[in-house]
């Protein structure tokens, strides 16, 4: 082992604090390295691989879709773009869906539309979006100016105007604030803010906040990049609270390991976007769009049941042990937060065999949705073993 690292370091940007595995193959929730050392994967390439490594049926619709056609342009029509888009309109009663490449693209859909949503109702200056702190929403120039923590800004300056970012605290203090001294279009949120270190937003803020925007006639957009596909117990997050968002983004898990994003449209904006607006020369992609169509097929309540026990599986192997302070998270969206700084942990882990993520001062767990239980059992023991150390 070195080789790949050695080539990477000299030729690829150094954009990633990259831990010292060459990933050779996979299967499930393992993979091997190319010294041949097994690791359970409790990252799953950060909450994409849906259904762990080199999962059969997925390969098996992703491939019959490659020998039919890999791409065409979105000039013409394909089912497979076609039937993904009926099947997230149908799960969520959304009327329309915009693909793109990844959960920053699918963002940036979702605040033109609302800008243009809100321009052509209101007027041109009702353009302001806000967002919460400790939010993360991507990494282009205007998703990062949506993200709602300055670390991110360093250096990338001048941001997209048009942003101003509230705590979520209840009683909406602050956001009452921002809509007396600004012409807000939508407010953007994640329920479960990952990148912020796995913390769910509570009950009270989230139903309070949807009922502002709707008594307001603000549009609320629900970024589900990360939480979405079954992740979290339901098939996207808001379900667990209730509301309605006017638009929903996902991307990560709902490719299964190739790349998509998608914007979900309500009924309310649904026709926001004419011909010529809004475009992506890949957003659609045939092949991506048949690995999604399998994946979303078999995202059932059965499996979120069984999302639902592992969480708890989790919740109830880890908190309270030694050298752990805390877990916090929903499903298989999961932070524990150790008495020793997160990146030492998730290093010793790698040693003894488990993969796991960092989230600020916490380590993270996005394991495949189907991930074995007995699989799991082992990772955790590892786990506490180590925190406990």
């Amino acid at each position: 082992m070195g080789k790949i690292i050695e080539k990477d370091k000299k030729y690829v940007a150094g954009t990633y604090a990259r831990f010292p595995v060459e990933i050779a193959y996979g299967k499930g929730s393992e993979m091997f390295d190319t010294d041949g050392k097994r690791y359970i994967d409790l990252g799953s390439g950060i909450g994409v691989t849906a259904f762990g490594a080199a999962d059969g049926e997925w390969q098996a619709a992703v491939t019959r879709q490659l020998s039919l056609v890999q791409h065409t342009s979105n000039l013409y029509y394909t089912s497979p773009c076609a039937d993904l888009a009926e099947m997230l309109c149908e799960k969520t009663g959304m009327k329309k869906v915009f693909f793109s490449n990844s959960g920053a693209e699918a963002n940036e859909c979702a605040i033109k539309a609302a800008r243009k949503w809100a321009a052509k109702k209101k007027g041109s200056e009702y353009s302001t979006i806000v967002t919460l702190k400790n939010s993360f929403h991507g990494r282009t120039v205007t998703t990062l100016a949506a993200t709602g923590q300055t670390n991110f800004h360093v250096h990338f300056g001048p941001l997209t105007p048009g942003f101003e970012y509230i705590d979520a605290g209840e009683e909406l203090f602050e956001l009452k604030a921002v809509c007396a001294r600004c012409e807000v279009a939508a407010v953007m949120i994640e329920c479960i803010q990952g990148e912020g270190g796995v913390v769910p937003l509570s009950r009270e803020f989230i139903t309070e906040l949807a009922e502002y925007c709707r008594v307001h006639d603000i549009l609320l957009i629900v970024d589900e990049v990360q939480t979405g596909n079954g992740r979290t117990g339901k098939l996207y997050s808001y379900m667990h609270y209730g509301i309605e968002p006017d638009i929903v983004t996902t991307a990560k898990g709902l490719g299964g390991g190739l790349p998509i994003g998608a914007t979900l449209l309500s009924d309310k904006v649904s026709d926001v976007y004419s011909a010529g607006d809004h475009g992506s020369t890949f957003g659609g992609n045939p092949v991506c769009c048949a690995g999604a169509v399998n994946i979303f097929s078999r995202i059932d309540d059965a499996l979120m049941d069984e999302v639902t026990e592992k969480s708890k599986m989790i919740f109830d192997t880890l908190t309270g042990k030694p050298g752990i302070k805390s877990v916090t998270g929903l499903g298989l969206m999961i932070g524990i937060l150790p008495e020793k700084p997160a990146k030492e942990i998730v290093s010793k882990l790698i040693e003894k065999g488990v993969l796991c993520l960092t989230a600020k001062e916490k380590i993270r767990l996005l394991p495949a949705l189907n991930i074995p239980t007995e699989l799991l059992a082992e990772a955790l023991d590892v786990i506490a073993e180590v925190c406990a150390e």
